[in-house]
């Protein structure tokens, strides 16, 4: 398979952010724009927009747009950009893509359709016909808690020969199955999903790798000052900041990477509130955590220094 790699400069600590809604449970740009500049200033590599942890099942396609379109015209060309161009079909997603293009995104991330349980030669093809009409890179995203599918190596392989996919986000919890992605792919396109734990770092260390598109950055600097870290050679700061992000790993999510009282976004969105950040509201069906909760959560937060 042709090196695709050098086409994208994607790495480091790529967070998949929240998206702030108000009281009303409207989409709140004010308060997307202090929360883009807090990310930026705070050092992210780059910024995954409309993820899952950005809640797109709950945008309408006309707000996704509108995100866009914010986002770009506050962040484009100051660090790399993906949409979350995730849907149940390949032209949603193309005309998705289109409209990320059109507003300053580099690239975009999409799981396979959800709900339907597509076959690979379906799975295959549905990347292959957005491939075939979008002018952005394209990042598959494994994601089985959410999607119900959970691509085995040999459909990743076939997705990574595809024409426009330079990237793969690998989110098992499995580790087994991640280094075997990664050990079987990397030389083609870029493998994000390590761990910031000592696993991710002695892969790290021992054969590189591109990153981790984790969840919502609520430590700022600490996410994105591993990797710093690593590539300074300064190993035990990395080893710190690992230990930071692998105490709320381990307090608010299960090995699963699914949330224990709560979904990942409403999570998400009490870290920030509790550090009197924008992370505002989750829209129904979900819930805001209770407030039983989000004290559990501003306690692990006065516990690293946060707060």
């Amino acid at each position: 398979m042709t090196n695709k790699r050098s086409r994208v400069d994607w790495r480091g600590y790529i967070p998949a952010i929240t998206t702030p809604f108000d009281a009303a449970r409207d989409l709140d740009l004010k308060g997307l724009g202090r929360l883009l500049e807090w990310l930026h200033g705070e050092g992210m590599h780059g910024l995954v927009i409309a993820g899952t942890t950005g809640e797109w099942p709950s945008l309408s396609p006309a707000e996704r747009k509108r995100l866009f379109t914010a986002v770009g015209q506050q962040m484009r060309g100051k660090l790399p950009l993906l949409a979350g161009c995730t849907a149940f079909t390949a032209r949603e997603v193309i005309d998705f893509a289109d409209h990320a293009a059109d507003s300053g995104f580099d690239g975009i991330l999409v799981t396979p359709p959800p709900y339907f349980k597509p076959s690979a030669d379906e799975i295959v093809g549905f990347y292959a016909d957005i491939s075939a009409e979008t002018r952005l890179p394209i990042c598959v995203y494994n994601w089985p808690p959410g999607t119900g599918i959970d691509m085995p190596l040999a459909v990743l392989e076939r997705l990574a020969a595809i024409e426009n996919v330079v990237a793969i986000k690998q989110s098992t919890g499995d580790l087994r199955r991640f280094v075997s992605t990664f050990f079987a792919l990397n030389d083609t396109v870029r493998v994000f999903g390590h761990s910031m734990d000592e696993h991710g770092l002695a892969l790290l260390q021992a054969r590189g790798g591109d990153g981790t598109m984790g969840a919502g950055a609520v430590l700022g600097r600490v996410h994105p000052d591993f990797y710093n870290h690593l590539w300074a050679g300064e190993i035990e700061a990395a080893r710190a900041c690992g230990a930071k992000d692998r105490v709320i790993l381990d307090a608010w999510y299960t090995q699963d990477l699914v949330g224990r009282f709560g979904s990942g976004p409403a999570i998400m969105k009490a870290a920030l509130n509790a550090q009197g950040l924008p992370g505002g509201h989750v829209r129904a069906p979900l819930l805001d955590v209770s407030p039983e909760d989000a004290a559990r959560i501003r306690e692990t937060l006065v516990t690293l220094g946060r707060i």
